[in-house]
């Protein structure tokens, strides 16, 4: 005899028995569906938003191959051009800042001195050339955009090359928001 069958047992809730586990059944099959459905927290689209700082990884160089017989590693330049795309069909986003890290967390350089707008669908860019290489393999962006009225967030890329003939590196980065404090 099961517990809540048991009409001495105390239980802090009404124990309801379902025929044949059809409810429970149904309910399961809807928890399967909500769940593959990408409508879980944190896999549910950016909505839209006054503004935010977004983090974007990028390299100045890569480091690759083996080590050499006095143990340095080989190293490869890249340029990167950092792509700010605004995806609001509508409303126009202000880049107000894009500050520039290196491998260690210090700051380099501000490259948006003072506010850019960016029209609906259109594109920011700034270039970091390889010749460059002061911020390491490590280093990074800050870039904060804002929006007068809520604005779909932008997407936020590095692509990085170095494409000389008979030899070509290319790979992208993508930005990720910094959660509020």
């Amino acid at each position: 005899m099961r517990a809540y069958d048991n009409a001495q047992t105390a239980l802090p809730f009404k124990a309801v028995k379902f025929q044949g586990g059809v409810y429970m059944k149904l309910i399961f099959a809807g928890m399967c569906l909500l769940l593959s459905s990408g409508l879980v927290f944190g896999q549910i689209p950016p909505g839209r938003s006054l503004g935010q700082n977004l983090y974007l990884p990028i390299y100045s160089h890569i480091w690759h191959g083996d080590m050499t017989d006095n143990g340095e590693r080989a190293k490869t330049l890249v340029s990167v051009t950092v792509s700010i795309r605004n995806t609001d069909p509508v409303k126009s986003i202000r880049i107000s800042s894009a500050q520039y890290y290196d491998t260690d967390g210090k700051k380099l350089k501000e490259y948006v001195t003072s506010p850019k707008t960016i029209g609906p669908m259109g594109t920011y860019e700034l270039f970091i050339p390889r010749s460059d290489d002061t911020g390491g393999s490590g280093a990074n962006f800050v870039i904060s955009w804002k929006s007068d009225k809520p604005a779909s967030p932008p997407m936020v890329e590095g692509i990085h090359a170095n494409l000389p003939v008979g030899r070509a590196i290319a790979f992208t980065s993508l930005a990720r928001p910094i959660p509020d404090e």
